[in-house]
């Protein structure tokens, strides 16, 4: 399965701060928002990721994350010049996703929960259909909202209803089966001039290909995407760490959890930055197994 980081919007919203450094490459907490969706796709075992950037950011990502190297994981880019929707991701990533399954996360999105790696590998193992998850919220106008039957089977999507006909929205991670590029093909520009995302999840739910697994309200998730909303996941990420004494989204720990990085290469990368207290914890976590 191919992973798919859609990391190209200009961040309008958060104008000052997106002016000199683009969205995906802000600080939360004590690692760049990018970190937590490779996190992400590193937990459901997968290793093969490209990054959808916006224009001439290229050489800023490079010098954050190289080709993936020093996290046991294989990445590349591909620039998206126009904002043409969510799910105009897998047009840009056609020759990367090459007839092959493939899982969409949003570069501004994050994700926590004990359990998380269970319902990642429920994900992937998507091999007829698509799998999506639909998470609790208080208004879920502003997203793409799920309508589940009596027997919690999904019947319906709608993108930023005026009266939606549930709380469940899906938040951004997707897995999809090798049909998925063909089927974005198929889609037509929405009002707003955009491919979106919820009429592709549309087209599996009518042919009886589309998985929903609601997720428990244990479950974090954070669409880090306002001034308000990054503060928040920070102090989140914070109190995660805190509470557990685990880093979110280290993704040199999580390497050496798969077996992508050696004990010792974790060590040298904690000791290249031992002055921090990111550092230290890589240290910690060689030293400790």
């Amino acid at each position: 399965m191919k992973g798919i980081i859609l990391a190209a919007g200009k961040g309008t919203r958060l104008y000052p701060m997106t002016k000199p450094v683009c969205k995906p490459l802000l600080p939360v907490y004590d690692k760049p928002l990018i970190y937590y969706s490779i996190a992400v796709l590193m937990e459901a075992d997968i290793r093969d990721i490209m990054i959808i950037i916006p224009p001439d950011e290229e050489e800023t990502f490079r010098k954050l994350l190289g080709d993936g190297s020093a996290f046991g994981v294989h990445i590349t880019y591909a620039v998206q010049y126009v904002a043409r929707g969510i799910a105009d991701a897998f047009l840009v990533a056609e020759d990367f996703v090459a007839g092959d399954s493939a899982c969409l996360v949003l570069g501004d999105n994050i994700f926590y929960a004990k359990d998380l790696c269970e319902k990642l590998k429920q994900g992937a193992a998507t091999q007829d259909g698509a799998t999506v998850f639909g998470y609790y919220v208080e208004d879920p106008r502003a997203f793409g909202v799920v309508e589940f039957d009596e027997h919690g089977k999904a019947i319906s999507l709608e993108e930023k209803p005026k009266h939606p006909k549930s709380n469940y929205i899906i938040p951004g991670l997707y897995f999809y089966d090798s049909d998925v590029l063909q089927l974005a093909k198929t889609l037509q520009p929405s009002a707003r001039g955009e491919l979106e995302i919820t009429d592709l999840n549309r087209l599996y739910l009518e042919s009886g290909k589309l998985q929903v697994i609601p997720l428990a309200s244990d479950f974090v998730w954070m669409d880090a995407g306002t001034a308000d909303s990054l503060l928040e996941a920070a102090q989140q990420i914070k109190q995660i760490q805190q509470d557990t004494g685990r880093y979110v989204a280290c993704l040199e720990e999580i390497a050496y959890k798969h077996g992508y990085l050696s004990e010792e290469q974790v060590e040298q990368a904690g000791e290249k930055l031992n002055s921090t207290l990111y550092g230290q914890y890589l240290q910690c976590i060689s030293a400790e197994r």
